[in-house]
């Protein structure tokens, strides 16, 4: 019997190019991903594309292109991120296929006991695609402070869905962990909206205002809430409801989110499965934001952090390492050049390049590149692995980083090059050890760092040294120098 995995992110609005943000959903998920199938198990791992709403339909506007032709000018730059990043996804959805909205409308019409309509009259946040309270409303002086533009005053005939029917079911769900919130503090967060009191959420807007949706079936007046319509994806894209794939691989293991949109995956988006009769999700991990230079990241202040020429300057597996290492894994972070500038040097190069440099130069000087007894395993990973599991990416690092500065430690105290002039057998043992955690190093670092763990494993796999060509963290463009 097959031991299946499932995994997806959240899928981003195709109204701009991706940010560094949108880069933690889905190198954290490629992390589970490769972890997963290195444990032998059958992944299926899934990302898209988000292509619905108010805010792409003003987006192609500006820009004097249809809503669908300015989706398809932005995919393919989210196509592109994924590629460099070395994202090893299976699937990637986009919700303007064929494929999904007609899925999407199979899963309107079997939630219709819980869908009616009514009047709504509330606050809009174009940017958000959300409605907001009053309460928000007012805190806020009347301005979305994450988009820097006031909310729309909306009345209008809509469709609803009876989110506060599920209250007593998503409480014990989130109680008894039918599916888990990671970190778990946000799950009380969501305990305690269920206790203020769920609201009925509006599904639909009329087409009058936007026509650029899916279309509510059996009233071509409306088209389905971009929210509603898109967190539904992760079923369709499996082939909901008749599919083999969606028999064999939902529930998801994994769905990976940032912390900003908890509310729609962890109460709306059970509620429609629960709607289904459809078994919950397992996991829900929801990761905080980064800041750049210890400030919110603005277009105005002009401080946004381009992802893809963060890769062009020092390559991808510097960049993986620095979100998945120093942005804690269930909390906020920071990137700024400085600690960007010192991971990079400090710890990439000259910790573990300088390592892997050293013991292969040693390796053939002294032993015309014979490696010598490799062991395959010299450490228990039993602590890595428990890190990996509860979606601690910072701590499974520093853990491999603990090893990497004990053999540089170990290096020092043995000396091999004064081995080499006074006890060559104990050099051979020195050196076959220091092959041997290199190995075991690149292994662990395997789902974080792929190309630096292929690229250390050759080194030294194969019973002779193959030398690196260039050095194993190359800084590939210096005109970015500061």
């Amino acid at each position: 019997m097959k031991d299946n995995f499932y995994i997806c992110t959240a899928i981003p609005y195709v109204n701009d190019k991706p940010h560094i943000g949108h880069a933690m959903d889905f190198i954290y998920a490629d992390i589970l991903a490769r972890y997963n199938r290195a444990q032998g198990k059958d992944v299926v791992f899934s990302i898209g594309t988000d292509e619905h709403g108010t805010k792409i339909a003003e987006k192609a506007a500006e820009n004097n292109l249809s809503p669908q032709a300015f989706a398809d000018s932005i995919v393919p730059k989210w196509q592109h991120f994924a590629k460099i990043a070395h994202i090893s996804n299976d699937r990637f959805i986009r919700t303007s296929q064929d494929a999904h909205i007609e899925r999407i409308k199979l899963i309107w019409q079997k939630l219709e006991k819980y869908i009616y309509k009514g009047n709504f009259e509330g606050w809009y946040c174009v940017g958000c695609e959300e409605y907001k309270t009053d309460t928000v409303v007012k805190e806020t002086d009347g301005k979305c402070p994450d988009h820097n533009r006031a909310y729309e005053k909306l009345k209008e005939e809509n469709y609803f869905f009876k989110l506060s029917a599920f209250s007593a079911q998503l409480k014990e769900s989130i109680e008894n962990n039918y599916f888990e919130i990671v970190p778990s503090y946000r799950g009380k967060e969501m305990l305690n909206l269920i206790e203020v009191g769920l609201n009925d959420v509006s599904i639909s807007r009329p087409k009058d205002k936007l026509d650029w949706g899916v279309p509510v079936p059996g009233d071509d007046g409306h088209v389905m809430y971009v929210w509603f319509e898109a967190v539904c994806n992760y079923i369709t894209v499996l082939g909901y409801p008749e599919h083999e794939d969606f028999k064999e691989y939902w529930p998801a293991n994994v769905q990976v989110i940032g912390k900003d949109i908890t509310k729609f995956h962890a109460l709306i988006w059970p509620a429609i499965l629960i709607g289904l009769g459809e078994p919950l999700f397992k996991k829900l991990y929801s990761h905080g934001f980064i800041t750049s230079e210890g400030k919110k990241m603005s277009k105005t202040i002009g401080n946004v952090v381009d992802p893809v020429q963060v890769i062009d300057t020092y390559g991808v597996d510097a960049f993986r390492y620095f979100l998945a290492r120093h942005i804690p894994s269930h909390d906020d972070g920071d990137y700024s050049v400085e600690r960007f500038e010192a991971a990079y040097n400090g710890e990439l190069a000259n910790e573990l390049g300088n390592a892997v440099s050293r013991v292969a130069s040693m390796i053939t000087k002294y032993q015309q590149g014979v490696i010598g007894e490799v062991k395959d395993e010299l450490h228990d990973p039993t602590e890595y692995d428990e890190a990996i599991a509860a979606f601690r990416f910072d701590r499974a690092l520093d853990l491999v980083w603990l090893r990497v500065q004990d053999l540089n430690k170990y290096i020092e105290i043995e000396q091999p090059w004064s081995l080499a002039k006074t006890d060559t057998e104990h050099l051979q043992e020195v050196l076959a050890y220091s092959a041997s955690s290199l190995l075991e190093i690149a292994r662990l670092l395997g789902p974080f760092m792929p190309s630096a763990s292929q690229k250390i494993t050759e080194v030294f796999t194969g019973g002779v040294v193959q030398p690196l060509e260039a050095p194993l963290f190359p800084r590939l463009d210096t005109k970015n120098d500061k």
